[in-house]
Parts: C-alpha cells; structure tokens; sequence
C-alpha cells in the first residue's frame, strides 16, 4: 500500500526503477511538490549504477490528468502566472527526454495534457486499451507548456497531432496504435508486469552505446526543439495574461459549462 502523504513512490524491480506518481486524489495532477519529487527521483535513478532503465506510472485510477489546476488558480490567486512552475514541468520531460536512462510509460486511466506531455517525453510506451489519452488544452482555455506542440507531432503524425490538440478530445489507446507511438496495448492486469518486462529488455542492452545513441536521437531535432520548447512556453505566458483563462478553470473545477470560442490577442510570432 502506496504513502498517501508521499507524492511519488520509488520501487527497485531489479534493474528497474518505478516511479510511482502518488496523488491518487487528484488523478496524479502535477503541482510542485509532485515535479520537484520526479526531478530528484529521475537524478538518484542515473547516479545509482545499480539501476538501467525506470518505469513511470500512476497510483490509482489514473496515469497523470496534466497540471493541478487548482494550484494554477492559487498562483493567480497570490499574482502570479504558472510560467514559472510550467518551466520545471517543461524541463521534467525534457530531462525525461534526454536521461542516459531509457524510461518506458504504463498508462491507464487518463493521460491528459502535462500527463500526455509526460509520456510523450518517454523512449517506450504501454497503455491500456481503455485509457483515455489526449490533449485537452484547448478545452480550459489553455496552451501547452510542456512540450506537447514540439513531441506530440514526432510521436503520433501531424494530422492525429492536430485533431488532438485543436479539439482537445480524448482517445482510447486502441485508437492511437495505428500511429507506432504506442509500444503495447495491453489490459490493465498485465500494464505493470508488460512495462518491467519492457524495461528489463532494455536493461539487458544497457551502456554507452544505448545512451549515446538515446542521445543521438533527441540531438536530431535537439536546435529547433528547443527554440519550439521556448515558443511554446511565452505563447502560454502570452495567453495567460491576456485571456480569463483564471474563470475556465475555476468554471472546469466546479461543473460549471464555459466557451472558450472568443478570440483572444495573437500569441506572438516565431
């Protein structure tokens, strides 16, 4: 049984590393505590000789639902933006990205927003066919700061990328295995074992060829992803403060049904 008060789990399977996102509650939604915990997690995970490969997963009934809204609206609520808590979560999955470590995702329940941001950031995904993976940021009145406009394109085409992000729809993950995005679809009984299984295969090849060649793949695209990570992160800053994005969310969180069809200042050029 999973610490409710601790927000990220770590287990040794071996070679593998879990990490366990823990707020059960809140459908593992991202806030700081949460981001700060897999930042460290991820640093002991390549400083320990011992460990491979991780598997990242979520306690409960869902993967990760993307960002705690709530702790957005508390930022707002103390003047500030959420830019600055979204450039560690951006830098997360860039660090997810770019570890030496070959990560793979087990996905069940809802990978939404900075949770599908998560696993796109990941070498290797496995889902459940019932999980309800997509976007959604459109359907808060909100932008990606995650990287989803730079990875999501890479991983599942630019037409799917386009359908998921312009109408912010969820997709089972039988309907996303066309794209070779997603490794394995499996039911949820086998999700975990499917997932260090995986993991383990990937252990068997570790050294310094796998990791430079990790490497060598997110250096392919390394100079424009980049400069498309920092686009994405002020075109966010830019629509948070000129759009009620604050009265969405607080309008999600309560039930209540909100547009977000007006049509708010450019976001700025590239």
């Amino acid at each position: 049984m999973t610490d409710a008060r601790t927000p990220l789990v770590v287990t040794q399977h071996g070679a593998t590393r879990t990490l366990t996102l823990n707020r059960p509650n809140r459908r593992n939604a991202l806030n700081d505590t949460l981001v700060e915990a897999l930042d460290t997690a991820l640093s002991d995970a390549e400083a320990d000789s011992g460990t491979r490969a991780v598997v990242l997963g979520g306690a409960g009934k869902s993967f990760c639902a993307g960002a705690d809204l709530q702790h957005f609206l508390d930022l707002h609520s103390r003047g500030q933006a959420p830019t600055g808590f979204l450039r560690d979560v951006s830098a997360l999955a860039t660090r997810l990205e770019t570890s030496r470590l070959p990560v793979v995702a087990a996905i069940h329940g809802h990978a939404v927003a900075g949770g599908l941001e998560l696993a796109l950031a990941c070498d290797v995904v496995i889902a459940t066919p019932t999980a309800r993976i997509g976007d959604g940021h459109v359907r808060n009145n909100l932008l990606p700061a995650g990287g989803a406009s730079v990875r999501l394109p890479r991983k599942v085409g630019d037409s799917m990328a386009r359908w998921l992000a312009l109408t912010g729809t969820l997709l089972p993950a039988t309907e996303l295995q066309h794209t070779g995005w997603l490794h394995a679809v499996v039911d949820h009984d086998h999700l975990h074992t499917t997932a260090l299984a995986a993991a383990a295969e990937l252990a068997e090849h570790a050294g310094p060829a796998q990791s430079a060649y990790k490497s060598l793949l997110a250096d392919l695209t390394g100079l424009d992803e980049q400069r498309g990570l920092a686009y994405e992160l002020d075109a966010f800053d830019t629509h948070w403060q000129g759009s009620d994005v604050p009265t969405a969310l607080n309008d999600f969180l309560h039930g209540r049904t909100t547009t977000t069809n007006s049509h708010p200042a450019p976001t700025g050029t590239r």
